[in-house]
């Protein structure tokens, strides 16, 4: 006998859903703020650390055959706090492990997420530093602000910001090397759709931004006034100030300095204890149990090397 193979007598052999073998994962972006931190490495115990600092040398006109003034130098110091004790933790019960069929593949990403989750963490904590700069205050150096709303139309972000960002650093006598800025995507966006950028008869050496876009990645392909540009989902935002008499509601800190490293770097940082896995078969909830703790602390150390611009999406960003 001769059977017909059609849909509708072989219904009960067709799989009405297929399931995958792999977990679908939330996409990732890069981390960067830890590598713009000074991370002490003398610090053995306790949870604070004191650093002796001192001024500068001072000059006075002389007279011959009078008396030399010696002038004592000023003296002060930086003292650091471990503030920060966080942990991750998640738990597979026994039955969830022999029903489940991606039981293996979800525990195998306990460690991996919890560990990621802990330096997010820290990525937006030393992005969130500016704020030790005193709120609502121009934060003048040698008359230069450090803080300030960015220049634009609804206090977007300008390309004279940048110039400002650097002449700032430069009367702070910030050394010129490997000078960085972190900003936020909406100025990336900004960038890419100004007129003046848009428009190269008179910008030839931009015009290649307006065909490819000012960044690639994370990072953008044009030094812009002396500073490699980056761009992060982490930095500070809805912030609502006021710095000389120019108000924003809703900003995004944007972050300026010199990463040439060592003792110069603006942030501090020490991890008493870094990432810690524990796991244990827990028998009266019959589950097995995992956690990553940390211990850690950070801290604006070189105010001198920073300049925060508060800046805001444009409306079509945000309408």
């Amino acid at each position: 006998m001769a059977f017909a193979r059609t849909n509708s007598n072989m219904e009960h052999l067709v799989r009405s859903e297929i399931w995958s073998q792999q977990l679908k994962e939330i996409l990732r972006d890069e981390l960067m703020g830890t590598g713009y931190v000074r991370w002490l490495d003398e610090f053995p115990d306790g949870d604070t650390f004191t650093i002796p600092s001192i001024g500068q040398a001072s000059v006075r006109d002389y007279n011959e055959n009078e008396p030399i003034v010696y002038d004592a130098m000023d003296t002060g110091e930086f003292q650091f706090q471990i503030t920060e004790y966080l942990s991750s933790a998640s738990y597979i019960t026994r039955k969830a492990r022999q029903d489940a069929f991606y039981s293996a593949q979800l525990e195998a990403k306990f460690v991996p997420e919890q560990q990621r989750a802990i330096m997010e963490h820290v990525e937006s904590n030393v992005f969130s530093l500016h704020g030790q700069q005193t709120l609502g205050d121009l934060n003048s150096i040698n008359d230069a602000p450090h803080r300030f709303v960015a220049g634009g139309a609804d206090e977007v972000m300008a390309v004279s910001d940048f110039a400002k960002a650097m002449y700032s650093l430069k009367k702070a006598h910030v050394p010129q090397s490997q000078m960085i800025g972190i900003v936020d995507p909406a100025v990336e966006y900004t960038l890419n759709t100004l007129t003046e950028l848009v428009n190269v008869s008179n910008n030839p050496r931009w015009e290649g931004i307006v065909h490819d876009g000012i960044a690639t990645g994370m990072r953008f392909v044009k030094n812009v006034y002396g500073f490699d540009v980056y761009t992060s989902n982490y930095l500070d935002g809805g912030i609502d100030e006021t710095i000389d008499g120019d108000a924003i509601t809703d900003g995004v800190a944007n972050v300026f300095f010199s990463a040439a490293g060592g003792d110069l770097l603006p942030f501090i940082g020490a991890w008493r204890q870094m990432p810690i896995v524990d796991s244990e078969y827990n028998k009266d909830k019959q589950r097995e149990e995992y956690v990553t703790t940390a211990r850690y602390g950070v801290k604006l150390y070189r105010p001198e090397n920073l300049v925060t611009i508060l800046s805001k999406a444009p409306a079509e960003l945000t309408a």
